[in-house]
């Protein structure tokens, strides 16, 4: 299946919301600190509802510490500095989706070590600063679910 990584995720209810969509969709949800809350963040708990129990979510120190215990899966960074769009991209199982901060996006080292092959776009008017991470999360995982043609869910 397919791993949501949140990088130093910052607002709660976005983090509950895209532990409901790993709930609902059998992706697993990898959590990169630091946080910007406490996993017990009623706000968090609120957008997550009871979900919680049915994900599969995971917290590391850094994403060193992820990708080593993850077995170094293909890592593919979601930014508005890409070129490519994320429909472009032929994704695979056991692929990780990495998503930044929501007030400052991924790190420009961070995107520079990922490389131009490695990252991607959602499209949006010329003078849109970003969608909404718990939007960006589903409308990716969703597309990357279509290709593999809706692994396990019906």
């Amino acid at each position: 299946m397919l791993r949501i990584v949140l990088f130093q995720p910052e607002i709660p209810p976005n983090t509950g919301n895209i532990i409901r969509l790993c709930a609902n969709t059998g992706c697993s949800l990898h959590l990169i600190g630091p946080l910007g809350f406490d996993l017990d963040d009623r706000r968090m708990r609120r957008a997550g509802l009871d979900y919680r129990e049915y994900a599969d979510v995971r917290v590391y120190d850094t994403l060193a510490d992820f990708m080593e215990q993850s077995g170094q899966p293909r890592l593919y960074g979601v930014t508005t500095r890409a070129q490519r769009y994320y429909h472009q991209v032929r994704f695979q199982a056991g692929d990780a989706l990495l998503f930044g901060p929501e007030t400052r996006g991924l790190p420009a080292d961070l995107l520079e070590r990922l490389g131009e092959t490695a990252t991607f776009r959602i499209p949006m008017l010329p003078h849109s600063r970003s969608l909404n991470l718990s939007n960006a999360t589903a409308l990716v995982a969703y597309e990357a679910l279509r290709q593999l043609d809706f692994p396990g869910l019906k």
